[in-house]
């Protein structure tokens, strides 16, 4: 099912800038800044986080749920799918 990830190159992206993002944010608490600075910037990684993972969910959806009801896998993918999003969602 990896083949059919149109947006994954986007979300490698994605995630490599909140990977530095957060690496800023240690160096700005080594460097004793203003606590809601800190605060600030996690709400952006946190929202970054949130849209990498509805991302995640259209290239779920738009590939593996759609190959699976070709194939005839409805039920395995929708219990997959339900899975992901309890964890996702809390």
């Amino acid at each position: 099912m990896g083949s059919n990830h149109q947006h994954r190159k986007s979300i490698v992206n994605r995630l490599a800038r909140i990977e530095g993002h957060v690496r800023s944010i240690k160096e700005m608490a080594k460097a004793d800044r203003d606590c809601s600075d800190l605060l600030l910037q996690i709400a952006a990684v946190r929202k970054a986080l949130d849209n990498v993972g509805k991302l995640i969910l259209q290239d779920h959806l738009e590939g593996c749920v759609v190959e699976a009801i070709e194939h005839g896998n409805q039920e395995e993918v929708i219990h997959d799918l339900q899975k992901a999003l309890n964890n996702f969602i809390r």
